[in-house]
Parts: structure tokens; sequence; C-alpha cells
């Protein structure tokens, strides 16, 4: 029996690595097929040769992307915008989900109502242009910051993590030793929050730095346009010139499209991906803890 028992648990895990491996090499293989497209000839990728390696080793598109004037202008824009949106971000939401989590907090239940409602209800694109224009945000540095800084979902995903993982007895202990709600707020309560801190970090900075929609809508500077938007603009006046060019000219173009195309990806998503390794650990904590359902 114990012998069947062993022999069918071993088949299980047998089973579970293996899907689990399975899915892992489903989701790294794209990622991978990118990296190695950006490398190769495009007429290898379009005919199907490219499969673990590039064939042929081609730096093209990486030159052509950063021989682009306004491209490091862009990524420069985006790291700005990245940086002081995820500060601003943190500022604001942390601190709103921590005072929600006190049950001393006047209105709380208004106040959590009035939070709730704008993540069904929204104004619209048209009357939010509205009021980011009549407060003289429009093509300026702050509108890729302020306005879309807070979150409802981060302030109750914060206001639960603190509800679940800060006792009370911990500020009436602070209060014991003559310890204001302000200090008590930076000095205990902010150290113990690494985990949500980092969650809601990465989903702001992830959030702001594939943005590209709302520079559409909000900037015509080119000097103040994000990365995304700059590589969206090259890519659609490569397809323009494309178009317009016949014979060899148009094989040439294309070809120098794809890499490009390609090329673009890597860039912009490298940062990003080389960011999360290092906030897994909290990542993980804060999203299970701050999901957890009061």
């Amino acid at each position: 029996m114990n012998k069947q028992k062993q022999f069918s648990e071993h088949m299980f895990d047998f089973f579970v690595y293996g899907v689990a491996i399975l899915l892992i090499l489903v989701i790294l293989y794209p990622l991978w097929f990118v990296i190695i497209a950006s490398f190769s000839n495009p007429a290898d990728v379009a005919n199907g040769n490219v499969w673990l390696l590039p064939k042929e080793w081609k730096l093209e598109g990486y030159q052509k992307l950063f021989e682009q004037p306004l491209f490091w202008r862009g990524y420069f824009n985006t790291i700005l915008y990245t940086l002081i949106g995820t500060a601003v971000a943190l500022f604001v939401n942390i601190p709103a989900g921590y005072a929600l989590s006190r049950k001393d907090l006047f209105g709380r239940k208004w106040v959590s109502i009035f939070i709730i409602v704008p993540m069904f209800i929204s104004g619209g694109l048209i009357p939010t242009y509205l009021v980011v224009k009549q407060v003289g945000l429009v093509n300026t540095f702050w509108v890729m910051v302020v306005p879309f800084a807070v979150s409802s979902y981060n302030i109750i995903v914060a206001r639960t993590f603190f509800n679940n993982s800060i006792p009370d007895g911990l500020w009436e202990a602070a209060q014991i030793d003559g310890c204001s709600t302000v200090r008590y707020f930076f000095s205990i309560v902010i150290p113990l929050s690494k985990a949500i801190l980092a969650v809601i970090g990465l989903w702001t900075a992830v959030g702001i730095w594939n943005s590209w929609f709302n520079a559409l809508i909000y900037l015509t500077d080119e000097n103040l346009q994000p990365l995304q938007l700059i590589l969206r603009r090259l890519l659609i006046n490569n397809q323009m010139l494309q178009s317009q060019a016949t014979g060899e000219l148009a094989s040439e173009l294309r070809a120098t499209a794809d890499m490009m195309k390609y090329a673009a990806i890597v860039v912009s998503t490298a940062p990003i991906m080389m960011l999360y390794p290092f906030l897994q650990k909290y990542f993980n904590k804060g999203v299970m803890i701050g999901a957890i359902k009061e």
C-alpha cells in the first residue's frame, strides 16, 4: 500500500513538474525569440529559419534605432516619468491606504465609498481632458505624473495590507512612548511595509513605463514625449516610407523596419524585466497579503 502510494505521489510530482516546465517554456520562448530576432536577418526570421540562435548576427536594427535623434530623449523622458511618477504615486496612495485602515478615521465608510466609485464609474476621456487643460497641465512634464497618480485599486490593496499586517497594539505601544501619528507612520509603519511598497511601486512603474496613450492625448511637444510614443512614431514613419517605395528600396525599408521593431521591443522592455528579480520576494508577499479579504 505504501509503495503504491509512493509511486502515485512520484507520478503526480512528475506530472506537476512536467506541466510547470512546459508552461515556463511556453512563456519564455516568445521572449527569447524576440531577442534573437532583433539580432537576426529579417529574411531568416520571415522564412522561419530562426529558432534558437540567429543564423547571421546583425546589429543594424539597434544601430538604426540608436541613430534616431529623438530616441535618447524619449528614453530619458520615460525614465524621469517612471521615477518621479512612482514616487508621487507612493506618496499619495500609501498614506491614503493607511488612513483608511485606521478604525478611528472619521467618516471612514463614506471616504471608502468615495474612493471605490471611480473604479467603476469614470468621467471619460473628454471631461478628463478638459479638466487637465483647465488646470494648465496639457503639454507639460507634470501631465504624465500628477493627474493619474491616485489609484483606487492601489489604495484598497494598501488598506487591506495595513489591516492584516500592522497590529493595533503597535500603535498603542507607540502612543505610550509619546510617538505622534506622523512619526509612527514614517518610523514604524513604513519600515514594516516594504512588501506593499514594492508591489505598488512595481505596478506603477510598469504602467508608466508602458504608457503611450496619455502622452498621445496630452503631449504634442516631441521633447516631452516618452519612449513608447517615439517608438510608435518611428515604426509608423518606416511603414509610410515603405508603402511609398518600390522594388529593392521597399525590400530594404521593410527589412530595416522589421529589425527596428524587434530591437525596439527589447530596448523598451529590458529595464523593467531587469528590475523585477530584485523586487520579486516583496512582490509575491505583498500580493498575497494585500489580496486577503477583510
